[in-house]
């Protein structure tokens, strides 16, 4: 694997992607900077908060997901806006017909979110196991949004989570990686992937979250609030690959002192 510098996908339950980059939908000004944002990012993996969410079929007005080429992306439903383990659950079942309507009749892919704290919107954790443990026995693929415990990682992998994904900082706060021993710790226990999920601001965070062997990034507020977000969206997509690229080269150690580039031997000596 760490040989293979041009590795860029990544599977998920037997399902593979081409862009570790996933990109979110909301906060966008207009509907088309959103289309030419994930466009331009080449995201395989689109989410959008099923509250939200309206779909022509079911509700007679046409937003982003009638505006997706959805044979060239994976819709991955969220229960954005969830409060209680009930509500988790019902939202999810409704991302889950969603996403049949649209033909992805094999995609049970759900981005779990239970946050009762609103405030600083961090995930609840009880409420994330218990609605973790509902859905997977309802054959769900269950993606978890997580505050980085990495004993709580641990407990939703055992359970049959397919992925991990905690948080970088606080949704949408542009804080970067303020937890990052937490998460170096999550990934190198972790068997399934790891995405860094909420708080990265700039391609360079995006970038060092790969760094450190994460699986993929989640990201939405970055791209959506910066001055020019389809710029930023490609800023994103390349911070994403130089990221992994480095992870599988393998960094330089760090040193106490310097150490001269120039070899030792065959030095010119000047009288």
């Amino acid at each position: 694997m760490k040989n293979n510098l041009l590795n860029n996908e990544f599977t998920i339950n037997k399902q593979t992607f081409k862009s570790r980059l996933m990109i979110g939908t909301g906060k966008y000004k207009t509907l088309k900077e959103a289309q030419e944002s994930i466009k331009i990012s080449k995201a395989s993996i689109v989410t959008v908060a099923i509250r939200r969410a309206k779909y022509s079929k079911i509700q007679g007005n046409s937003n982003l997901i009638d505006g997706l080429d959805w044979s060239d992306l994976w819709l991955l439903p969220n229960t954005a806006g969830s409060e209680t383990v009930e509500e988790a659950i019902r939202i999810a079942c409704i991302g889950r017909e969603i996403v049949k309507k649209i033909g992805q009749e094999n995609n049970n892919f759900i981005k779990l979110e239970v946050i009762a704290d609103s405030q600083y919107l961090l995930p609840d954790p009880i409420g994330t196991l218990k609605a973790a443990e509902y859905l997977i026995n309802k054959n769900f693929t269950v993606l978890p949004y997580i505050y980085p415990d990495p004993i709580l990682a641990k407990q939703l992998e055992d359970i049959g989570c397919m992925t991990i994904m905690p948080l970088g900082s606080p949704i949408g706060s542009g804080q970067g990686l303020k937890n990052i021993e937490n998460l170096k710790i999550i990934i190198d226990n972790a068997k399934v992937p790891v995405i860094i999920d909420a708080g990265i601001g700039t391609a360079s965070e995006a970038s060092q979250a790969m760094e450190i062997g994460a699986s993929a990034v989640l990201l939405n507020t970055a791209i959506a609030k910066s001055l020019n977000p389809p710029t930023m969206a490609d800023a994103m997509r390349l911070g994403v690959i130089s990221g992994r690229k480095c992870y599988l080269a393998g960094r330089m150690q760090k040193k106490l002192y310097a150490e001269a580039s120039s070899p030792e031997s065959g030095i010119l000596k000047l009288i």
